[in-house]
C-alpha cells in the first residue's frame, strides 16, 4: 500500500501561484493531480511519467500549471500560476504502479485525501 500525503493548498487571489506537494511513501511509476469542483465529477489535471519524466495536461491548465517529480524525494510537485477563480477545487494527488500516461482517475491505484485550493476573484 502507497500513502500519499498533499501539502501546499490555500487561498490566493486570482492571477497568483501556488504549488502543490505529494509525498509518497513508495516509488510508483506514475503519478497525477486531479481536482474536484464543488457539485462537479473529479477531473484530470496532469500527469508524469517517473521513469521518462514525460508529462500530460488537460487542457485547461496548460501553460499555467506545471508537474514535476523529485524521485529522491518521492514527491511530485503541481505549480500552478496565473490561478483563476475556476481552478477553485479540492485537489487530490494518485499514483499508479504500470507505465502510462493516464487521464482517467480509475486508472489510478493509490489517492491521497485531497488539499483545498481557493481562488477569489
Amino acid at each position: 500500500q502507497v500513502q500519499l500525503v498533499e501539502s501546499g493548498g490555500g487561498l490566493v487571489q486570482a492571477g497568483g501561484s501556488l504549488r502543490l506537494s505529494c509525498a509518497a511513501s513508495a516509488r510508483t511509476l506514475s503519478m497525477g493531480w486531479f481536482r474536484q469542483a464543488p457539485g462537479k465529477e473529479r477531473e484530470f489535471v496532469a500527469t508524469i511519467s517517473r521513469i521518462s519524466g514525460s508529462t500530460n495536461y488537460a487542457d485547461s491548465v496548460k501553460g499555467r500549471f506545471t508537474i514535476s517529480i523529485d524521485n529522491a524525494k518521492n514527491t511530485v510537485y503541481l505549480q500552478m500560476n496565473s490561478l483563476k477563480p475556476e481552478d477553485t477545487a479540492l485537489y487530490y494527488c494518485a499514483a499508479r504502479g504500470r507505465v502510462g500516461l493516464v487521464v482517467v482517475d480509475t486508472g489510478y491505484d493509490y489517492w491521497g485525501q485531497g488539499t483545498q485550493v481557493t481562488v477569489s476573484s
